[in-house]
């Protein structure tokens, strides 16, 4: 019986496994030296999030597996966000009101991201980009993460559920 109790189960760190492969295709080298993302706490949560969101959307295209697994992989992220406040020294009061903020960022974020990878429409999502990204209204300076970004979405939709869970292929980061 307790054999039972503390066995792990095999999906049971689903979640962290695949946002683990997204942070570590957001920590490119590339995507900080020949894409210019600062390397900032900021900036990181945002290559984060755009990596988790192009997974997220991949997973769901597999019916109810593929509905539980992007489901696990968000409470991972979100779980990650509260310990990262944690880390840096947030205290317990106002975690809450830090991640209430941090939500909110991250659901805009999102909302901003969805589309333009839906429709495949790199010009909305370089706008989207460079404000978030890059600070600039500039949306020209979003273009080569947004051509990233959606070839991404593209080829992680050619790939099996199976080889997205364990080792997605991802796109080439070019300038």
């Amino acid at each position: 019986m307790l054999r039972n109790l503390f066995r792990q189960r095999p999906d049971e760190r689903q979640g962290d496994a695949l946002y683990a492969l997204a942070v570590e295709q957001a920590r490119q080298p590339a995507f900080y030296t020949s894409l210019g993302v600062a390397d900032r706490i900021d900036a990181r949560f945002e290559l984060y999030t755009l990596h988790v969101l192009i997974l997220f959307l991949r997973l769901k295209q597999d019916g109810e597996r593929g509905e539980v697994a992007a489901q696990k992989l968000f409470d991972v992220y979100i779980s990650s966000l509260d310990h990262t406040l944690r880390e840096l020294g947030v205290g317990d009061v106002s975690v809450g009101k830090k991640m209430r903020k941090l939500g909110e960022s991250l659901y805009g974020r999102m909302s901003a991201y969805e589309g333009p990878l839906r429709a495949e429409d790199v010009d909305a999502l370089a706008a989207a980009l460079a404000k978030n990204v890059y600070e600039s209204a500039d949306a020209a300076t979003g273009l080569a993460l947004a051509r990233y970004a959606v070839a991404a979405r593209q080829n992680l939709a050619q790939q099996s559920f199976e080889a997205v869970s364990r080792a997605p292929a991802w796109a080439e980061i070019a300038a």
